[in-house]
């Protein structure tokens, strides 16, 4: 998986936890990406709420593996102390082929607790 900021538009570096989570999840590395995320942490991904790494862990597992993918870091932007906004080029064998999407991460305590990954 590629994680390489676009050369035609300035990105900042996320926070560690983030890029942990990014390089995890594109190896499949489902243990290492879920010690990213809090114990109540929350994802919501194509309209669908996973609260908690019980409900995380089966995410993580399926939306690694479901398609082939590339992924392209675009942009990372600090809104706020605690929430980034980082926007990835994703390209494979999924429906459409390539996408842009965002991700906004709110972290607590140096983990996840919340991420939203929308178009």
């Amino acid at each position: 998986m590629n994680d390489t900021a676009s050369s035609d538009q300035a990105a900042i570096d996320p926070p560690d936890v983030i890029r942990r989570y990014q390089d995890a999840h594109d190896r499949h590395d489902t243990e290492t990406a879920l010690a990213t995320f809090t114990p109540d942490a929350r994802v919501i991904d194509e309209g669908h709420e996973h609260k908690g790494t019980d409900a995380i862990r089966p995410w993580l597992e399926t939306a690694a593996t479901k398609f082939t993918y590339t992924r392209t870091l675009i942009t990372a932007e600090s809104l706020d102390h605690k929430t980034w906004l980082v926007v990835n080029r994703i390209e494979g064998d999924f429906p459409g082929g390539v996408v842009d999407l965002r991700y906004r991460f709110q972290l607590s305590g140096g983990l996840i607790s919340e991420l939203v990954i929308a178009p």
